[in-house]
């Protein structure tokens, strides 16, 4: 997901965004932990796309104060 598309987001959208890449990020635990997981570098992605997510936000909530 790029930056961009999030700062066009509400805050009540990038909150909600944000469950999926962490369930996305509890499947892939399980896979690793059963040696399923093939895609490897899915989990670095998946942690930066949270990360990417939760920065933005919170530079709209203090925006906003």
């Amino acid at each position: 997901m790029k930056a961009a598309d999030i700062k066009v987001m509400t805050l009540d959208q990038i909150d909600d965004e944000v469950l999926k890449p962490k369930k996305e990020q509890f499947n892939l635990r399980f896979q690793r932990a059963t040696g399923q997981l093939e895609n490897t570098a899915r989990v670095r992605e998946v942690r930066r796309d949270i990360a990417r997510l939760k920065t933005i936000a919170q530079q709209k909530r203090a925006a906003k104060s």
